[in-house]
């Protein structure tokens, strides 16, 4: 079953331009690998210099008093619902309890300003720890405390991201991550995450796309964006890169101002037909302008495939509305 927190923006992400900036240690694994996008792996005979090699950040044990600490600067400023602290392989070396904690700075290393997210909290070894966050400031870091030592394969970063349109005259794709754009639903996604949609630059190869399992029965599939900022949406881009066998025949999308995401369901009566079916081809970029129906503002799009297969990139160009 898909976690509640998948609806929301991973903002750990390094292709964000996320980092980690700063650890007190980490002998033993290096701290960048705390962001790794990729899922933690366990190798049985690799070794380094150090030790063990394990895939995520960890820190030596610790001998004397005191605690190990990393700080992880976010790409792309947002508000933190929720955190995964996964300790996957880490069985007789995870840390006993963590805390985490952020800030607002522009240092790469802040010393002040952080605000306890995450009390001190127990952890067991090879499991993740779903954390829910609850506070709505616009976060720029992130500091995750272990007690007193040990190593973590993860840790992502559930959020939305805050864009700051003022000033902002002419289209800007208001789909994008970095622009606060989101899926927010889905009718499949067996091969490939919805969020691939609204990343940053071209897909890098098939995985980096959103392709759903082959359809075998009546229907088609589709997802759900919400826009960043609600606008005036007058040019859609639907790449197809490096989806050959498997690109959707047709393609359609939808749009509708809504209240909130949840009332952008996809059996809503308000949707409205932005483009009408189209064609797609395999591997390849398709521009529409002149297709699209004038709707107005739109604050949720939806993306209908037929019947199924796979996209790489939506980009979704507008003016911001209000």
């Amino acid at each position: 079953m898909t976690h509640k927190a998948h609806k929301w923006v991973q903002l750990e992400r390094p292709r964000l331009g996320t980092r980690v900036t700063y650890a007190t240690d980490e002998f033993f694994g290096a701290k960048e690998r705390l962001i790794d996008s990729a899922a933690p792996v366990f190798i049985e005979d690799k070794y380094d210099d150090h030790g063990k090699w394990m895939d995520g950040w960890e820190s030596r044990r610790k001998r004397e008093p005191g605690h190990d600490y990393c700080v992880i600067r976010l790409g792309v400023p947002g508000v933190i619902h929720g955190f995964d602290v996964d300790t996957s392989h880490f069985t007789g070396n995870y840390p006993p309890q963590a805390s985490i904690e952020a800030c607002v700075s522009k240092e790469d290393v802040p010393e002040e300003g952080w605000v306890e997210l995450i009390p001190k909290t127990d952890l067991v070894g090879d499991s993740h720890h779903f954390l829910d966050a609850r506070n709505d400031t616009v976060f720029t870091h992130v500091r995750l405390h272990i007690y007193p030592d040990g190593g973590v394969a993860r840790l992502r970063i559930f959020g939305e991201v805050k864009a700051d349109f003022t000033g902002v005259d002419g289209y800007v794709d208001l789909a994008a991550v970095e622009h606060g754009g989101r899926p927010i639903a889905c009718s499949d996604e067996h091969y490939g995450s919805v969020h691939n949609l609204t990343a940053p630059g071209r897909g890098a190869n098939m995985g980096d796309g959103w392709e759903t399992a082959r359809r075998r029965g009546p229907g088609n599939d589709w997802v759900v964006i919400a826009l960043g900022q609600a606008g005036v949406i007058e040019r859609a881009e639907i790449d197809t890169a490096h989806f050959k066998g498997n690109y959707p025949d047709r393609v359609s999308l939808e749009a509708a101002l809504f209240d909130s995401d949840d009332d952008a369901s996809n059996d809503s009566p308000k949707w409205q037909t932005l483009l009408p079916v189209a064609k797609l081809k395999m591997d390849q970029q398709h521009y529409f302008d002149a297709a699209l129906e004038a709707i107005g503002p739109v604050s949720h799009v939806r993306m209908s495939i037929y019947p199924d297969g796979g996209v790489s990139r939506l980009r979704l160009f507008g003016r911001v509305h209000g």
